[in-house]
C-alpha cells in the first residue's frame, strides 16, 4: 500500500516510539511509576514514549504545533497545523502487563483531522488513515460492520475509574445498553476502541470525560472506514466535550437513543 508523505512521518515517529514501549513492556515489573493522579499512573515509558514522538514530528514538519498528554498545548509557527498526540493510551493496562494500549497520533489542520494513525506495538497493529483515502490495518482496507440491529452488536465503552467521569450516569447508560445489545465490552485504550469500531470488530462505542488525544486519531479512523461519529448529544464537539459515540450509520443512532433514554424500574 502507498503511503503519503505525511503518514509516512506519523508511522515513523509511531513505530519508532512502539519499539520503545515495546522493550519497556517486556521490563513492566522493573517501570519506575509515579502517581499522577487517583488511578491514573504516567511511566517514564509513556514521557519516553513522547519525546520520542515530539523529536521526530518537529524534525519531519518544524514549523507545526502540539497538543500532547504530557507536554500539553505547544505552539508552532504554522497555525494552521497541530499535532494531537497520545504517547500511551491505556496506560493502567500497560503498567499490568495487558497487551492492549496504543500510540495515537492526529494531525489537525485549520480545525479538521485530517490524517490519523494508532498503533498497538504489542500486537503489531497500525492503523491509519486519511482524509478521502479511507482507514488501513497494516495494508488490509477496513469498513466498519454492517450490522443494523443493537440486539445482535457488540458495543465497546469506557468505564469510568476512581477520580474520573461521573459514576451514577454511567451506571444508568449502561443499564440502558445492557438491555439492547448482544455484548459490552471495556478494552481500555478510547484509541483502541475506535481504530476495532473501524475494523468492524465492534459495531459501536461511547465514553465520556475524554481527552482531545484519547479520539482525535480515532475519530477519523472510524469516518474514513464509513463510520458515524459524535459527541454524546449527537454534535460534533467530540475533541472539547470530552464525550463521544461511534458506530455505523443506523448502530450510531441507535445507540445515541438508548443512552438518552429514561431509565425504568424493572
Amino acid at each position: 500500500m502507498a503511503r503519503s508523505a505525511i503518514i509516512n512521518v506519523m508511522v515513523q515517529a509511531a513505530m519508532k516510539a512502539g519499539r520503545s514501549l515495546a522493550r519497556d513492556f517486556g521490563e513492566v515489573q522493573n517501570l519506575q511509576v509515579s502517581l499522577k493522579g487517583p488511578g491514573d499512573y504516567v511511566s517514564q515509558a509513556d514521557r519516553k514514549a513522547e519525546d520520542i514522538i515530539f523529536a521526530e514530528l518537529s524534525k519531519a514538519r518544524p514549523g507545526y504545533g502540539f497538543l500532547m498528554e504530557e507536554r500539553g498545548a505547544v505552539e508552532g509557527e504554522d497555525s494552521q497545523h497541530r499535532w494531537i498526540v497520545d504517547p500511551l493510551d491505556g496506560t493502567t493496562n500497560f503498567l499490568h502487563g495487558i497487551p492492549v494500549f496504543s500510540i495515537s497520533i492526529a494531525l489537525e489542520r485549520q480545525g479538521q483531522i485530517v490524517a490519523a494513525v494508532v498503533y498497538n506495538p504489542a500486537m503489531d497493529e497500525l492503523y491509519t488513515s486519511e482524509r478521502g483515502g479511507g482507514t488501513f490495518l497494516n495494508d488490509r482496507r477496513l469498513r466498519v460492520s454492517g450490522r443494523t440491529k443493537l440486539v445482535d452488536a457488540v458495543i465497546g465503552c469506557g468505564v469510568p475509574h476512581l477520580g474520573r467521569g461521573h459514576h451514577g450516569n454511567f451506571l444508568l447508560e449502561l443499564r440502558n445498553v445492557m438491555g439492547e445489545v448482544a455484548g459490552v465490552r471495556r478494552l481500555g485504550s478510547a484509541a483502541l476502541d475506535l481504530a476495532y469500531v473501524a475494523a468492524g470488530r465492534m459495531d459501536g462505542f461511547w465514553e465520556t470525560a475524554l481527552s482531545p488525544w484519547d479520539v482525535a486519531a480515532g475519530i477519523l479512523l472510524v469516518r474514513e472506514a464509513g463510520g458515524f461519529v459524535s459527541d454524546g448529544k449527537g454534535g460534533q464537539d467530540m475533541l472539547e466535550g470530552g464525550s463521544i459515540v461511534a458506530g455505523n450509520e443506523l448502530i450510531h443512532k441507535a445507540l445515541l437513543k438508548t443512552l438518552k433514554k429514561p431509565v425504568t424500574p424493572r
